[in-house]
């Protein structure tokens, strides 16, 4: 239960926190910062962006969409790369560089050919960060007792910095300031990964040689573990497809709209920054589940707020919906996967989150056509699925992850 402890944020030490260990949580705060906030300007406003260029809503749909494809597969990919090479910093740094590289093609003359290998290969050079930074912090957190959820929460502060900032930026005679930043947040990215200190990898210390460790890719246990994972996040699709569009078509202002976004991602970086507390309480299982409930709660009363004020006690919800599932995912995860292969095993559940995403928001668009809340009805439906599963799972869990 050692690894378990720790990346749910249980410090293994009594004393305070020693100056070295601070020093690289701090670092690797600022790493997933980076990523997010460059991350957080891309996703909202580059569509945006692709409109001043004259580029029709079906052509940044259809490059949007082959990026997306491109991301999906890429990231097991490129992290099973990296884990070869055992250079997790290294491979941060250089995916960093080609996908600033890429998002300067954007200064190029050119049309749809042009900014679709800008967008595409920007996007399959970020698919690896996260799974890599996940696997560089569950090492961090491993070796030195350093709470990986307090590290992982600037990521989700990033990101609404980021929404805060393209907010004022989306207008044609700006969008390049946009570019701009999202081209210096992929260069800092790397730049903050080589200030990085290497880790030791492996879990020796944990009395288990990670050789004799079968690997679990080659097991039908794992899959299904890893397709639950994705389940849970897929439950938020109909949200982030059309919460927006449904909030609007419900005559919510745009500034109320925005609160109500970034309510829920404070709601997320408040429970990522007590999970060491409730971790002395319950283990990953039990976040999933929370997660589950809250969803089930959540998607199921969506339809039926229709204050703002309602709206926003339902958005504080996303911090079980989301937060709890990604902890508890990440935590087990890092039990059973050998920490040699922790990228790879992090590149699978990005890949298995993304698939689910994508038919997710496919399905629900289909269903908001027909009824503005049948998407949301469908969205708890799946919920319930994954937490009759998860409480069906959690003595296996439980008993691999000991």
């Amino acid at each position: 239960m050692k690894i378990v402890n720790i990346l749910l944020g249980r410090s293994l030490t009594h004393g305070p926190m020693s100056r070295k260990t601070s020093s690289i949580s701090t670092r690797v705060a600022a790493l997933f910062a980076s990523h997010f906030f460059g991350y957080g300007l891309f996703l909202p406003f580059f569509p945006v962006v692709l409109g001043f260029r004259g580029l029709s809503a079906a052509e940044i749909g259809f490059i949007l969409g082959a990026g997306t494809i491109a991301r999906i597969a890429a990231s097991p990919i490129l992290s099973n790369l990296s884990d070869r090479t055992g250079q997790r910093r290294v491979a941060i740094l250089i995916y960093s560089l080609a996908a600033a590289v890429f998002m300067a093609l954007y200064a190029v003359p050119g049309g749809v050919i042009v900014l679709s290998v800008c967008v595409i290969g920007y996007m399959v050079c970020k698919a690896p960060l996260v799974p890599l930074s996940d696997a560089y912090a569950l090492d961090v957190a491993r070796n030195t007792g350093a709470d990986y959820a307090r590290m992982r929460l600037w990521g989700s502060a990033g990101f609404v910095a980021a929404t805060l900032v393209g907010g004022g930026l989306t207008s044609q005679s700006t969008s390049w300031i946009i570019i701009l930043l999202i081209a210096a947040a992929s260069l800092n990215t790397g730049a903050v990964a080589m200030s990085l200190p290497r880790q030791k990898r492996g879990d020796k210390a944990e009395g288990d040689s990670e050789g004799d460790r079968p690997s679990p890719f080659r097991t039908v246990w794992f899959w299904l573990l890893i397709a639950l994972f994705g389940l849970f996040q897929g439950s938020h699709s109909a949200f982030y497809g059309f919460g927006t569009l449904y909030w609007q078509a419900k005559h919510i202002p745009d500034f109320a709209i925005g609160v109500l976004w970034a309510i829920g991602v404070i709601a997320e970086i408040g429970l990522f920054a007590v999970a060491k507390r409730l971790s002395n309480r319950f283990d990953p299982s039990a976040f999933l589940i929370a997660a589950g409930i809250a969803s089930v709660v959540r998607w199921g009363l969506f339809p039926l707020a229709d204050t703002v004020v309602a709206m926003g006690a339902l958005q504080v919800l996303h911090g079980l919906s989301f937060g709890a599932a990604h902890l508890g995912s990440v935590a087990i995860l890092a039990r059973i996967v050998p920490s040699r292969w922790a990228g790879t095993g992090q590149g699978f559940l990005a890949t298995s989150i993304g698939l689910q995403m994508a038919v997710g928001l496919g399905i629900s668009g289909a269903l908001y056509e027909v009824s503005h809340d049948a998407p949301f009805y469908l969205m708890t439906a799946i919920a319930v699925v994954g937490t009759v599963l998860t409480i069906a799972m959690t003595p296996t869990i439980r008993r691999k992850t000991v």
